[in-house]
């Protein structure tokens, strides 16, 4: 069974302001790649972590039937997040510790349903560090935000 790998990363330009997110995924059998999918997608307004959310929900639910994953972030929030903090969320209603509403909410629940789906492993790299698969995951980030980004005036 080839082992799944996703590489997630999200951009935005201003914060909040355009926004993309992007995944490269990989079926992997040792150190051969099997197949190769690349996602990305964006939005107008926005922000980083909303976009580094998508990403992974994006991974996620891209696949077709239960899988066992490693999803691949930059992202401390995400990583963090759903590995130990959604945790007190979900205990508290959604709430914080400080019990203050989660910010983003609807996206962690919706990253929350879609790993419940799958084995879901979560590693971290620290992003703009010449690490290959996160460098296209931030240039397929950029794709996807330039849609939204305002056109550049020519004199």
């Amino acid at each position: 069974m080839p082992e799944l790998v996703a590489y997630t990363d999200g951009a935005c330009s201003g914060n909040p302001g355009p926004g993309g997110w992007g995944v490269l995924m990989r079926a992997m059998r040792g150190a051969d790649i099997i197949k190769e999918r690349e996602l990305s997608g964006g939005e107008r307004e926005t922000t980083n972590n909303r976009m580094e959310l998508m990403a992974a929900i994006s991974a996620l639910e891209v696949l077709e039937r239960p899988s066992e994953i490693t999803i691949v972030t930059d992202s401390a929030y995400v990583k963090n997040g759903v590995t130990g903090w959604i945790h007190g969320w979900k205990r508290n209603g959604w709430r914080t510790s400080n019990k203050k509403p989660v910010k983003n909410v609807e996206l962690w629940q919706r990253l929350d349903e879609a790993q419940a789906r799958h084995k879901v492993t979560w590693e971290w790299v620290k992003g703009h560090a010449g690490h290959p698969e996160n460098e296209r995951a931030d240039e397929l980030a950029r794709a996807g935000m330039a849609p939204y980004k305002p056109a550049k005036k020519t004199s």
